[in-house]
């Protein structure tokens, strides 16, 4: 299994970024899809969620969470960026046990 994270950045307030994680190894169509981020000092939080069958739950509102199962990459398209979103993002689903991609780094500068 293996979960690759691109697209992070240094993007101004007000900007935008959209990430990308490709997977590989598993079924993806059938497995849930999460990005996580976390700041420095902050613990681990879920940004979005998305399920196998494209429902969406998205803790902060700002952001959009998609998926092509034909290319086996699900999408993060945060808008409206402010200098607290600042984290690395990662990747992840549950399969038998949590896989975790190597995270992408956002910076918001003020």
């Amino acid at each position: 299994v293996q979960l690759q994270a691109s697209g992070g950045g240094l993007v101004q307030t007000g900007g935008s970024l959209r990430l990308l994680c490709v997977a590989s190894g598993f079924d993806f169509s059938s497995s849930h899809m999460d990005w996580y981020r976390q700041a420095p000092g902050k613990q681990l939080e879920l940004v979005a969620r998305i399920t196998s069958s494209g429902r969406t739950n998205y803790p902060e509102g700002r952001f959009t969470i998609s998926r092509d199962n034909a290319k086996n990459t699900v999408y993060l398209q945060m808008n409206t960026l402010k200098p607290d979103d600042t984290a690395v993002y990662y990747c992840h689903t549950k399969l038998l046990r949590d896989y975790w991609g190597q995270g992408t780094q956002v910076t918001v500068s003020s």
